[in-house]
């Protein structure tokens, strides 16, 4: 069997493309090992990937992974486990079916243009405060004073979260999914957010039970009523929205600002002419994904994917960073080009897992990017670009702090 090419290090995180190209020209499938010991099977190149998220013999139920998914799912105890982690991700059809259809509408093309203006207005309040820090200091981190925050006000209009629980919102539970190991020092801390989070979670379906609105928590609430969604299925599909809709979105915000500040032409030529926003927000999302890599799957039975064998249990994930910049499929893949049509990336991923999301964080990404522009001209790096800290999770890509500055004296005012 061959050896584990084992991808996260310092390195890698800070560029981990040519290490994708490397392995994409070696084949399409790739033993691999990850921080928590776990050793899988990692998927590159565009065909493969498109394929393989679409191939029936592969489970999302961690009931099929084998003793080493076991031992990693201990990093979220009973009973924290089987009430946060019964979502969609994790489900297989006819689960999945019953499950998705609860959150579609929520996330409809007709609901998202409505939802539009909103989410500018909320762009503009945050971006207020980048624009006071960088008076008083000379900078501003991008994270801290917009990209965390930008996604979960976003999400709250589509959940129907009112200001007070807006308020009550713990913003360590944005990362509550990072996986903590059984012995890890940090562990008492995890178990407590799980349990803060969990408590929150309650107390929102009660108050939505109360209070019913036309908003995606009363419609889950709905239909648990209804007994189509048991109480486990509720909290766990709550779980996966606040996770799913906060770090990967706050995290792309940076991965898109990092990759304008690296290429100022384009980034000039954006700013001139905002008819080309739709399809640069498409392209900064080929080009550098939040979501790198997909959750796990698993084969019920020994099977042959691309060639390889691989026995029952063992993980799958498909880099959807490789699959991106696959010349086979995209011409000049490591160019950023905003008229690049089509752009048939795969960065929501593919299948019946596509992200539910999808129209959303293109409003987040379109609007975060235009107010960007709008809001902080001259927006430039206040550190050296070799200095910022990249993400260590294992799935997603982004960095940690994002100092920028701005020229005040061009600044365009907020929207009325």
């Amino acid at each position: 069997m061959m050896e584990p090419v084992f991808l996260h290090t310092r390195e890698f995180k800070r560029d981990p493309y040519p290490t994708y190209a490397r392995l994409r020209e070696q084949g399409p499938v790739h033993r691999v090992a990850f921080p928590s010991g776990v050793v899988g099977w990692l998927v590159t190149g565009y065909d493969a990937a498109v394929s393989t998220l679409a191939d029936p013999r592969l489970s999302k139920d961690h009931r099929h992974g084998g003793e080493q998914w076991r031992r990693l799912s201990a990093s979220m105890p009973e009973p924290y486990h089987g009430r946060l982690q019964a979502h969609l991700l994790h489900q297989d059809p006819p689960t999945h079916t019953r499950m998705r259809k609860h959150v579609t509408d929520s996330f409809s093309p007709r609901r998202m243009a409505a939802l539009r203006a909103k989410v500018e207005q909320i762009a503009e309040s945050l971006l207020d405060d980048v624009v006071a820090e960088v008076a008083r200091g000379g900078s501003a981190d991008l994270v801290e004073h917009f990209a965390a925050e930008f996604p979960f006000l976003a999400l709250s209009e589509v959940l129907g979260i009112d200001a007070d629980f807006r308020d009550r919102f713990q913003p360590e539970w944005r990362k509550v999914v990072a996986p903590v190991g059984p012995n890890e020092p940090g562990r008492p801390a995890y178990l407590a957010l799980l349990e803060g989070c969990q408590d929150y979670i309650a107390e929102l379906v009660a108050h939505k039970r109360e209070h019913p609105a036309d908003d995606l928590l009363s419609a889950l609430v709905r239909a648990n009523d209804a007994g189509d969604l048991a109480d486990h299925e509720l909290s766990s599909m709550i779980f996966q929205l606040f996770a799913a809709g906060q770090e990967p979105v706050t995290n792309q915000i940076t991965t898109m600002t990092v990759a304008l500040l690296a290429h100022p032409a384009e980034f000039a030529e954006l700013a001139a002419r905002p008819e080309l926003l739709p399809g640069a927000v498409e392209e900064l999302y080929r080009y550098d994904g939040s979501f790198e890599i997909t959750t796990w799957r698993f084969f019920r039975e020994d099977s042959e994917l691309h060639g390889v064998r691989i026995p029952a249990g063992e993980s799958v994930i498909v880099s959807l960073g490789a699959a991106n910049r696959d010349g086979r499929r995209f011409a000049d893949p490591d160019r950023l080009d905003f008229t690049r049509s089509p752009n048939p990336h795969v960065a929501f991923g593919h299948g019946i897992h596509f992200c539910p999301g999808a129209a959303l964080a293109r409003i987040q990404g379109q609007t975060a990017v235009s107010a960007l522009i709008r809001r902080l001209p001259g927006l430039r790096l206040a550190v050296a670009a070799e200095d910022l800290e990249w993400i260590q999770a294992v799935l997603g890509r982004g960095v940690a702090r994002l100092p920028v500055t701005f020229e005040p004296a061009l600044a365009q005012p907020a929207f009325a």
